[in-house]
């Protein structure tokens, strides 16, 4: 039997998402999930990379989400690795981020999963993609902050 998880940890974050997107705003959504999904999620069989967002019927899904099943799931079951998740969020809040989804460029991104009180959430946030210099900046700035690292911890050597 796995060990229960703590109250805040971390499954999977999408590194990707901050190197192509601007965050305008973060929720934090409930997702539906099926038993071996949950069971791979807790030895950490997730990639999280290529998913994104959609609003159908009022409802919000996220797709390409990856969720790899585990080689003792159940016999009886056909595991679909990318099989479309919803997410569970206030209607009130729904209705909020389609109305800013509407807009020109945003987009909704799936930032990360993790356990709050024993329950797997999704962290969405309201994105606008960035533009190919912006991301240049975002490597530029990267690089310099390592370059720093890098000088401080030879100094104090």
């Amino acid at each position: 039997m796995a060990k229960k998880p703590d109250s805040t940890a971390r499954i999977a974050d999408n590194k990707k998402a901050a190197y192509n997107y601007f965050f305008e705003e973060r929720f934090e959504a409930g997702l539906v999930l099926e038993g071996w999904e949950v069971k791979s999620l807790r030895e950490g069989k997730v990639q999280l990379t290529d998913g994104y967002v959609v609003i159908r019927n009022g409802e919000l899904f996220v797709i390409g989400l990856q969720i790899n099943p585990l080689n003792t799931a159940s016999t009886h079951i056909s595991p679909d690795k990318v099989r479309t998740k919803k997410l569970l969020m206030h209607k009130e809040e729904i209705k909020r981020l389609i109305g800013k989804v509407e807009q020109k460029g945003y987009t909704l991104v799936p930032l990360n999963l993790h356990w709050k009180a024993g329950k797997i959430k999704c962290d969405i946030a309201l994105a606008k993609g960035k533009a190919e210099h912006d991301k240049r900046d975002t490597i530029k700035d990267r690089e310099g902050k390592r370059e720093v690292e890098r000088a401080m911890k030879g100094r104090n050597r």
